[in-house]
């Protein structure tokens, strides 16, 4: 009983020691940083425009006729192409030094005499682009695209819309 009363005398004297030492506070030190950038603001400069598509005889299929971001026309042996070409241009303003993701989705062109007919516009855009000033002028960019016609590409004259966005990445 001895050791007993003992070993509890010294359990509590380890706790006394314990329960009057003085608690310490700890500190540690975070850094806080907040980036603050100007809204972005886009705009259309200039539409898209493949100029003329003749189709060649024969059958055929899978000719792309394609306008470079740089405005380079390609078209195909199966295909004329002829008449003014552009690309299209969208300014984007911001913050100096950013760097904005440009989201340029697939365009639905539609047949103007038979709506049942259309075609698919595939972008030729940069995924993203660094701003070189801060709001105005912004920065142009350049999109092209193509389309993919076949010897029973129904005649006529097609049109579509861009769906561009730009985010802040």
């Amino acid at each position: 009983m001895g050791l007993r009363l003992a070993s509890v005398a010294a359990v509590a004297a380890a706790f006394a020691a314990v329960a009057g030492a003085r608690a310490e506070a700890a500190t540690v030190n975070a850094q806080v940083q907040a980036k603050v950038v100007k809204p972005l603001a886009i705009e259309k400069r200039q539409d898209f425009d493949l100029g003329t598509i003749v189709l060649g005889p024969g059958n055929w299929s899978g000719a792309v006729v394609r306008l470079s971001q740089g405005g380079v026309l390609t078209c195909p042996a199966n295909v004329t192409c002829s008449g003014a070409t552009q690309v299209a241009i969208y300014n984007v303003a911001g913050t100096n030094s950013q760097t904005v993701v440009m989201n340029v989705p697939n365009v639905t062109l539609v047949n103007q005499s038979d709506s049942s007919k259309t075609l698919t516009l595939v972008p030729d855009s940069k995924p993203s682009v660094t701003l070189t000033n801060s709001g105005n002028p912004g920065t142009n960019v350049p999109i092209g695209g193509s389309v993919t016609v076949n010897w029973t590409t129904a005649g006529g004259t097609y049109v579509g819309t861009f769906n561009v966005t730009a985010d802040y990445q």
